[in-house]
């Protein structure tokens, strides 16, 4: 054997031995993807949608795991009781953020024991009234409930729901004067709003398509910045003219905060990916989502603003989960 090749051959059996690290061989063994709420949820939906796409790129499953009690703090506390090495996620929603201030105390740090790994999706909530009232505007809603005081109700999906903080919100913003009315869940609450039990409730989108389009509810605006293609003939918050008007349901995922650096970067960018592609913003646009990606750090930095922003809104609304 020549000097070239022996050199070769030498430098073979070096890169032979270097050990292959767990992060370059993620993932190498199915994922659990947690979901704080029932299957066929908003965001069971998103988990199952981006689930099935890492199980399709990555030739390893990724189960989804659907442990709704207690408002996530059980599914939360499941997650960080396992080995961080990204085998184990889930998808949370703005109720992850709320749950930091709602509860007196939390088996948990929401800010420094979990990971951000991407945001998935915002969602906004449409401003439904009950028809009866003949409302045409945001303006006409607020002037109503100025003119009597203490006297219009507004629905939620329970007391610490995006539903209920997006109603606390709006208090704050327009200086109304209004009882919050908490039911078991959006159907409640919907049903409730139909027959001027409650005068008006934020609804999720999804919820509040087919009603708005059956004229059962009066809708008055989306909540997010810009109007929804869903429903493209209602105003978004930046239009309503209203500062504090604006209320963004967001999905994302998270792991452990011990998760390796390299996992959680590889997990936020094939996230990424999936969500740039046509077929996943089609599939969002259904749900009346807009796909939109983060980096962990960014996702990280989302998060504390957004456990900083609710805990003045919860504080405001005297609301307490414990």
């Amino acid at each position: 054997m020549n000097c070239k090749s022996t050199i070769f051959a030498t430098a073979a059996l070096l890169l032979a031995a270097v050990p292959v690290s767990a992060e370059d061989k993620f993932p190498s063994k199915p994922i659990r993807m947690l979901v704080p709420f029932s299957a066929g949820s908003a965001t069971d939906f998103f988990a199952r949608t981006v689930g099935q796409k890492l199980s399709e790129n990555w030739g390893q499953q990724v189960v989804v795991d659907n442990r709704p009690s207690a408002g996530g703090v059980i599914a939360s506390e499941l997650l960080l009781s396992g080995v961080p090495d990204g085998y184990s996620l889930m998808m949370v929603s703005i109720g992850h953020a709320v749950n930091a201030s709602l509860y007196s105390k939390l088996p948990y740090d929401t800010v420094k024991d979990f990971a951000g790994v991407t945001l998935v999706a915002d969602v906004p909530n449409v401003l439904v009234a009950t028809p009866a009232l003949g409302l045409k505007s945001v303006r006409d809603l607020v002037e109503l409930a100025k003119s009597k005081p203490g006297q219009l109700n507004y629905g939620s999906a329970g007391v610490g729901s995006g539903t209920h903080m997006n109603g606390e919100q709006f208090k704050l913003a327009t200086g109304i004067n209004v009882v919050h009315v908490p039911f078991k869940g959006t159907p409640e609450a919907i049903t409730n709003t139909i027959s001027g039990s409650v005068q008006y409730f934020f609804a999720p989108i999804t919820a509040a398509v087919p009603l708005v389009k059956g004229g059962k509810v009066t809708a008055l605006a989306v909540t997010t910045r810009n109007r929804s293609p869903v429903l493209p003939d209602l105003p978004g918050a930046a239009e309503v003219g209203i500062a504090g008007f604006d209320f963004n349901l967001w999905t994302g995922l998270v792991g452990p905060a011990r998760m390796p650096k390299a996992i959680k970067d590889k997990v936020s960018a094939e996230v990424a990916r999936i969500l740039s592609q046509q077929e996943m913003k089609d599939r969002m646009l259904v749900q009346g989502a807009t796909p939109h990606s983060m980096s962990p750090a960014e996702f990280d930095a989302f998060i504390r603003s957004e456990v900083e922003r609710l805990a003045k809104v919860v504080k405001a609304s005297g609301a307490r989960a414990d």
